[in-house]
């Protein structure tokens, strides 16, 4: 069962923030790159009385994370952070991979704090690996509404770059083996999020689907500002909390707070998030 998925002995604690646990025969390895306060000022549409019935009095974390999958062989690093300080290259090290021995990195969609350490001085950081990400998302923020800095990041990999379609849950497709990304769209046009898999074991991986995870795990209905297309962004985030809730997959998200990966439960007309010890 999913739920029971084994810890990695050996690597990690809340203070160097990496957090270790298995999925199947893989290796998977949260890494906090920052933390700070959380601001409840980002929710649209909430309300004081939602307010007050989920931040604590004592307020909330929020974390920009990227995770590292060990996987038969392969270095997998989804999303790059914000690359400041070089503080996730660091702790990529620290677990023994060098930017060199890192193989794929899957991207989650083209915000500054998730493609931040693909390049330094125009030079690729992880100059053996292929890039992963969707094509919509690819076309929108490199074609259509040019984003300068995900154009920088790109360039040293133009030879390396996977463009995919991503499918939905009951169409998906590996990109790469234990591999499948499934279309999230809505807070960026192509927001991808990515579902590990091994010897029945499952870890998804939720990008950006959400941001302040009290209210937004309870009130999925509620969006951010961030959120490009905000109405989409809520009925996708249901959606997927849903199908995680459903089949007991575990969950991990790039600004969820250490250990940034947890169980989804069904709870009257929202979820409820458990993270993981």
């Amino acid at each position: 069962m999913l739920f029971g998925a084994m810890a990695v002995t050996g690597f990690g604690n809340e203070n160097d923030g990496i957090f270790a646990f298995r999925i199947g025969q893989f290796e998977v390895f949260m890494l906090v790159e920052s933390e700070r306060a959380g601001n409840a000022g980002i929710l649209v549409g909430a309300d004081s009385a939602v307010l007050n019935r989920y931040i604590p009095a004592e307020g909330f974390r929020h974390s920009a994370n990227a995770f590292l999958v060990k996987a038969g062989g392969q270095n997998i690093l989804i999303d790059t952070g914000t690359g400041t300080g070089d503080i996730l290259l660091g702790k990529i090290k620290t677990l023994g991979v060098e930017p060199d021995n890192i193989n794929a990195v899957l991207i989650t969609h083209l915000h500054g704090d998730h493609f931040g350490s693909l390049q330094r001085n125009g030079r690729a950081v992880f100059p053996n690996a292929k890039i992963y990400l969707s094509a919509r998302e690819l076309e929108y923020f490199t074609v259509t509404n040019v984003n300068q800095g995900a154009a920088a990041a790109l360039a040293p990999y133009s030879s390396q770059i996977t463009a995919f379609e991503p499918g939905g849950f009951d169409n998906g497709r590996e990109i790469l083996p234990g591999v499948t990304p499934f279309a999230a769209y809505g807070h960026t046009p192509g927001h991808t999020i990515y579902q590990i898999e091994s010897n029945g074991e499952k870890l998804l991986i939720i990008g950006d689907l959400l941001h302040v995870g009290p209210v937004q795990f309870p009130v999925p209905d509620i969006s951010a500002t961030y959120d490009m297309d905000q109405r989409t962004s809520a009925s996708v985030r249901r959606q997927v909390l849903d199908y995680a809730a459903r089949n007991r997959i575990l969950i991990g998200g790039i600004h969820i707070a250490y250990p940034g990966t947890g169980t989804v439960e069904a709870d009257g007309n929202g979820f409820k998030f458990t993270p993981r010890n």
